[in-house]
């Protein structure tokens, strides 16, 4: 079964920036998206990023320009998929997760709903003044 497991999270202040990964295993299947999600405090989960096997990515408006998603397929066929936020501000702190779908769905499609089919834990990203 596809497994997801997030690094570990982080506290930055306002400005600063933060490189969270995910590690997914078993994913055999010959088109695929991943993507970050998160829930801040108070507001609906949301799409923060995806990008689809090909390397084709889109991000959601409010983290355009300041987020990259990147992906990284290791040597024991483990794919490691990475959010590289920078700019940190007040608003990014949130729950943010990693979601893979199995269906080659465009990565538009994730952001815009929560289509995946498999799920990591979550990792805590706190921004503060």
């Amino acid at each position: 079964e596809v497994q997801l497991v997030e690094s570990e999270g982080g506290s930055v202040q306002i400005g600063g920036s933060l490189n969270v990964s995910c590690i997914i295993s078993e994913l055999r299947y010959p088109g695929y998206t991943l993507a970050w999600y998160r829930r801040a405090p108070g507001k609906e989960r949301e799409g923060v990023a995806a990008i689809d096997k090909d390397g084709h990515m889109n991000y959601a408006p409010s983290v355009k320009g300041r987020f990259t998603i990147s992906k990284d397929r290791q040597d024991s066929g483990k794919i490691t998929l990475y959010l590289l936020m920078n700019n940190l501000q007040l608003e990014d702190t949130a729950m943010y997760d990693c979601a893979a779908d199995c269906g080659g769905a465009p990565p538009w499609l994730l952001l815009h709903g929560e289509r995946y089919h498999y799920r990591g834990q979550g990792t805590q990203v706190t921004v503060s003044s």
